[in-house]
């Protein structure tokens, strides 16, 4: 029996079309600024927004991994 790749839905090559226009340290940059947000949340006890960036920049940070695969290796 022979494996076979899937291939990507529509809405998956037409997310990777958009944001392989965008630079790729637009991600670091927002995952950092939401880490600086949440430090600034946290210094002012806005302890419920300081969690909220604080777990925001985790996301970010892998979107911009996935991205940087995808323009180093590319997609369907």
């Amino acid at each position: 029996m022979a494996l076979t790749t899937p291939n990507e839905g529509k809405i998956t090559k037409e997310i990777e079309k958009r944001t392989a226009k965008l630079p790729s340290g637009l991600f670091l940059a927002a995952g950092l600024t939401a880490l600086g947000l949440s430090f600034g949340l946290k210094c002012a006890n806005k302890d419920g927004w300081s969690l909220f960036m604080g777990q925001l920049a985790a996301p970010v940070l892998i979107m911009g991994l996935y991205d940087k695969i995808v323009k180093t290796h590319g997609h369907d």
